[in-house]
């Protein structure tokens, strides 16, 4: 079984027609996998129409699996880092990295986009990068199973383009920015579900940031509180509270 997946990986690299696939993934995953078809898939958008053969199907499950597994790893990863920290400490760090803006960014410096392109026919968007990231993942964990994947995260992932150390200070919890803010300025916020509807089969949830009753910004997730964090941190920005790149 061994010398059978080395024999794949040396066809995949050199002989396979998509050798320059496998040598675009070696750089980016450190190795090259024996069944390509498998991170074929997790590029493939289920937004792109099967014209060709791979896009048939799409990453949504390689994306259910690779949430599961990338959030067990970074949650091993943080209980071994910080040994005397509490539950609540650990959970709000695990959020911060692996909450849908962290994870969009991440594909996005790990250079997704590019990938993304070449095997869907359709207008990217941002959480097409983070959803790809848990696909890969996931992709990774059938081909390396839990070791190898922890490995890949942590090296690939984590230590290459998270700053766990920044953070440690980072509070990302905009609606109690905004809500404090408001307090001291003697202002009033309210949220309001403007809309609940179907997105790529999951429910999605736009709500509205009210300052003094006049609406101040909106977002959209499949999320409702989700929502309301990135509506407030919008409406921060709107407010010159916060720096758009912040």
């Amino acid at each position: 079984m061994v010398l059978l997946r080395y024999i794949f990986k040396v066809y995949n690299l050199f002989i396979s027609e998509d050798r320059t696939f496998a040598r675009r993934l070696r750089s980016l995953i450190g190795f090259v996998p024996a069944r390509l078809s498998i991170f074929k898939l997790a590029f493939s958008h289920k937004s792109t129409s099967s014209d060709k053969g791979y896009a048939i199907q799409n990453n949504e499950r390689l994306e259910y699996l690779g949430d599961a597994v990338l959030g067990t790893i970074v949650a091993e990863y943080l209980f071994k880092k910080y040994p005397n920290s509490d539950e609540g400490f650990l959970t709000k760090m695990r959020s911060k990295i692996v909450k849908r803006k962290s994870l969009n960014q991440i594909g996005d410096k790990m250079g997704l986009d590019v990938l993304l392109n070449e095997y869907n026919n359709t207008r990217l968007s941002r959480s097409m990068l983070g959803n790809a990231v848990e696909a890969l993942v996931g992709a990774v964990y059938l081909e390396k199973g839990y070791v190898g994947t922890k490995r890949f995260v942590v090296r690939k992932i984590l230590r290459s383009y998270v700053d766990v150390h920044e953070l440690e200070t980072l509070d990302d919890n905009y609606k109690s920015q905004l809500l404090e803010w408001c307090q001291k300025n003697g202002q009033k916020v309210d949220y309001k579900l403007l809309a609940r509807y179907k997105f790529e089969k999951r429910d999605r949830f736009k709500v509205a940031v009210l300052v003094n009753g006049k609406k101040v910004a909106t977002a959209d997730d499949f999320n409702k509180k989700s929502a309301e964090q990135s509506a407030s941190e919008r409406a921060m920005q709107q407010m010159g509270i916060l720096d758009a790149d912040d």
